[in-house]
C-alpha cells in the first residue's frame, strides 16, 4: 500500500485532502480551492446584485460570511465540484432518486465522495480493490467487494452525504500497479488520535501504578528492596533461633552443674569421701563431674575387691561373724565353712554397690 497516495488531516482542510486523495497526487492547495470559494461568491454576488444593490436582500448578502469557505479551512460542496470539473469529472448524489433508477451496483463504479457536517472524505477502486482513503486514519483502509454496499448504507445511517464521481480519473501509479496483483490488509489502520490517546492512557496508567508503588513501598535511598529485606528478615529469625539454643544449653550446664553440687552433699558422696582421699588439688566447692563420679565409684568398689581377697588369704574358721539379714544362715551347730564366709563378702559387696547406683539414680 506505499504506492497508495494517502494524505493525512492537518487543521480542518479535509476538502483538499479528500481531492488529492481522489485524484492520488497534490492537486489542489488552500490557496487554489480559496481563490474557486473567491470566485463562486462573487458569482452569487452579482446574481444578488440584479436584484437592486440598494435592495434588503442584498445589504443582508453582504452582511453574511462566505458560505463556501470559512478561515478553518473548510470548503463547500460546491467549491469541490468546482475544482473537479476542472479534470472534467461530476458529482452525482448517491441516494438521489435519479440515480436510484438506473440500479447500478456500487461496485461498477470508480470513487464516491463521502460529508458529514464539515468532514469529507473519499472512497475509491484502484485496480480491482476498494480503499477507504479517510484522512483522519494513520493509512489507506481495504474495503471487500461484498462489503462496500453493507460500508455505504451505514454512513447513510449515520447522516452522511454521499456523492458519486462520474468521469475518467487521472491515471496514478497506485491504480496501474494494482491492476496486477491484490494485497492484504491484515490489521485496520487506526485513527490519527487513536492511537495518541492509546500512548498517552498507557503513560498515564503507568504513572499511576508508578505513585501506587511509592506510596505503598517508599524508597528513600535508605531502604532496601523488597527481596533484600526478605533475606534480611530471615536472616535475622536465623540468629534468633540460634541466639535461644545457647542459651537453652548454657541454661542446661548451669542445671547440671547445680544437680551436681547438690549430688556432693548425698551419703554417697560422704561414703566416697571416707573411703578415697580427696585429691589435693581437688576443692571441697568444686562441682563433681560425672567421669570423677565414675572414677570414685571404681575405685571404691576395687578396694572392697581387694579387702575380700584378703579375707580369702587369712581365713579363721573359729571367729563367728555377725552377719546382716541377706547373709544366709549357718548349720545347726554355728559353724560357717570357708566357701560360706566368701558368699557372704560377695552379697555385701554386691549390696553395697546396688545401693550406690539407687542412691545416683535417685538424684
Amino acid at each position: 500500500m506505499e504506492s497508495i497516495f494517502h494524505e493525512r488531516q492537518e487543521g480542518s482542510l479535509c476538502a483538499q485532502h479528500c481531492l488529492n486523495n481522489l485524484l492520488q497526487g497534490e492537486y489542489f492547495s488552500p490557496v487554489e480551492l480559496s481563490s474557486i470559494a473567491q470566485q463562486l461568491d462573487e458569482e452569487e454576488r452579482m446574481r444578488m446584485a440584479e436584484g437592486g444593490v440598494s435592495s434588503e436582500e442584498y445589504r443582508t448578502f453582504l452582511q453574511q460570511p462566505s458560505v463556501n469557505m470559512d478561515d478553518s479551512g473548510f470548503f463547500s460542496i460546491q467549491v469541490i465540484s468546482n475544482a473537479l470539473k476542472v479534470w472534467g469529472l461530476e458529482l452525482i448524489l448517491f441516494n438521489s432518486p435519479e440515480y436510484q433508477r438506473l440500479g447500478i451496483d456500487p461496485i461498477n463504479e470508480k470513487s464516491f465522495i463521502c460529508n458529514y457536517k464539515e468532514h469529507w472524505f473519499t472512497v475509491r477502486k484502484l485496480g480491482k480493490q476498494w480503499f477507504n482513503l479517510n484522512s483522519l486514519l494513520m493509512g489507506p483502509e481495504l474495503i471487500s467487494d461484498t462489503y462496500l454496499a453493507l460500508f455505504l448504507a451505514q454512513l447513510q445511517q449515520e447522516g452522511y452525504s454521499i456523492f458519486v464521481v462520474k468521469g475518467d480519473l487521472p491515471d496514478c501509479e497506485a491504480d496501474q500497479l494494482l491492476q496486477m496483483i491484490r494485497v492484504q490488509q491484515m490489521q485496520r489502520p487506526k485513527l490519527i488520535g487513536e492511537e495518541a490517546a492509546q500512548s498517552r492512557d498507557q503513560r498515564l496508567l503507568r504513572s499511576d501504578v508508578d505513585q501506587a508503588i511509592e506510596v505503598n513501598h517508599p524508597f528513600d535511598g535508605t531502604g532496601m528492596l523488597d527481596e533484600d529485606e526478605e533475606n534480611f528478615q530471615r536472616a535475622l529469625a536465623l540468629s534468633r533461633q540460634e541466639i535461644d539454643m545457647e542459651d537453652e544449653e548454657a541454661d542446661l550446664r548451669r542445671a547440671i552443674q547445680l544437680s551436681m553440687q547438690g549430688s556432693r552433699q548425698s551419703e554417697f558422696s560422704d561414703s566416697l569421701s571416707q573411703n578415697v582421699p580427696q585429691s589435693p588439688h581437688t576443692s571441697q566447692t568444686d562441682p563433681l563431674s560425672s567421669e570423677e563420679l565414675r572414677r570414685r565409684r571404681r575405685v571404691h568398689f576395687e578396694k572392697q575387691q581387694q579387702q575380700l581377697q584378703q579375707q580369702d588369704q587369712t581365713p579363721k574358721l573359729h571367729d563367728k561373724p555377725t552377719l546382716t539379714s541377706s547373709t544366709p544362715q549357718a548349720d545347726a551347730d554355728g559353724d560357717m565353712s570357708e566357701e560360706d564366709m566368701l558368699q557372704a563378702a560377695m552379697n555385701m559387696s554386691l549390696e553395697s554397690v546396688r545401693n550406690d547406683l539407687n542412691t545416683e539414680e535417685e538424684k
